[in-house]
């Protein structure tokens, strides 16, 4: 039988709470030029590798090159994408800042991404929203697949009935793996089937779980 109560919202970051692929586009683009690679990604390739585990993306973005230069590009994307938040963030999608301030009220609110262990922090502190969120876990931290770091949150918190909301095919399969509920943002990058609850807005998905 579905969850229909939860207690607590965990949330994926790109193509969830915001659209930050022309600045991840920046960071790459960057590193391919101090590297000297005939290389470039545009905005909407970054769209299509979004969500993408370091392994995965590497084998996308730079087939055939070496592990060792591999390592110092993704190392220097890094840098520079923590360079860039705070300089020229992205764009926080509509309603994303007050429905997670309503949202706090009523439930532990988590971020888990594929992203580098700063950028969820970095980007907390852009958006102004570090009072809402409970805690955050990144793939840089540990490399582990979504999945596992979800139970390690769960864990942590003892949460009964979490559900995890995302905008990919990715992000279904890893609540799948999680074992728990799916909640899919039609507005972001991805596309799936496969989801208990969907929504078009950050409204909808605020109102809906305001209602409880």
């Amino acid at each position: 039988m579905e969850i229909t109560k939860y207690d607590s919202l965990i949330f994926d970051m790109d193509g969830t709470l915001w659209d930050a692929a022309d600045l991840y586009a920046a960071s790459w683009n960057r590193s391919f030029d101090k590297h000297k690679l005939d290389l470039y990604l545009s905005r909407t390739d970054i769209c299509a590798l979004t969500g993408l585990e370091r392994k995965a993306l590497i084998d996308r973005v730079m087939p055939g090159y070496r592990e060792s230069i591999c390592d110092q590009v993704i190392a220097d994307v890094e840098v520079f994408t923590r360079e860039l938040i705070p300089e020229r963030g992205g764009k926080l999608y509509d309603d994303v800042h007050s429905g997670l301030k309503e949202l706090s009220k009523l439930y532990k609110i988590f971020i888990v991404s594929n992203c580098d262990a700063q950028v969820i922090r970095l980007f907390m502190d852009w958006a102004n929203i570090n009072d809402f969120i409970t805690d955050e876990f990144a793939h840089g931290v540990n490399f582990k697949p979504k999945n596992h770091n979800i139970r390690l949150l769960i864990d942590k918190y003892n949460l009964q009935h979490p559900i995890y909301i995302g905008d990919t095919d990715g992000d279904s399969q890893q609540s799948e793996l999680a074992g728990i509920p799916f909640a899919f943002v039609s507005y972001g990058f991805g596309e799936t089937s496969a989801y208990h609850l969907k929504f078009d807005s950050f409204k909808a998905l605020t109102s809906h779980f305001l209602a409880g």
